[in-house]
């Protein structure tokens, strides 16, 4: 049993930058493989980044790399993404999530676990 509870969302202008959290409860955090995805209305849930126990151990989808970083403290059951260079087309609902094998994935029906989502908006 895990709880995922995602912070940090709100209104930013095109080429600022935003911090989202996740904080998660439940089952020990440490071991797990967290992941970053956001929806925008009327499109499918597109995978950002995923974040093994180490963490080095990170992959990320071609649209954010470079913009986007993926981290996490274990210490506080949290993970944390980074979003620099923010444009129009990065507005949607970002949700993190829980995968219950020690592998990265991208796909969504590999992570267990959801949070309810926090709204980014990008104006321009």
């Amino acid at each position: 049993q895990v709880q995922l509870v995602e912070s940090g969302g709100g209104l930013v202008q095109a080429g600022g930058s935003l911090r989202l959290s996740c904080a998660a409860s439940g089952r020990t955090f440490s071991v797990y493989v967290m992941g970053w995805f956001r929806q925008a209305p009327g499109k499918e849930r597109e995978f950002l980044a995923t974040i093994r126990r180490t963490a080095g151990n990170t992959y990320y989808a071609d649209s954010v790399k470079g913009r986007f970083t993926i981290s996490r403290d274990n210490a506080k059951n949290a993970v944390y993404l980074q979003m620099n260079s923010l444009k129009p087309e990065d507005t949607a609902v970002y949700y993190c999530a829980l995968r219950l094998y020690d592998t990265n994935s991208y796909n969504r029906d590999e992570y267990a676990y959801w949070g309810q989502g926090t709204q980014v908006t990008v104006s321009s």
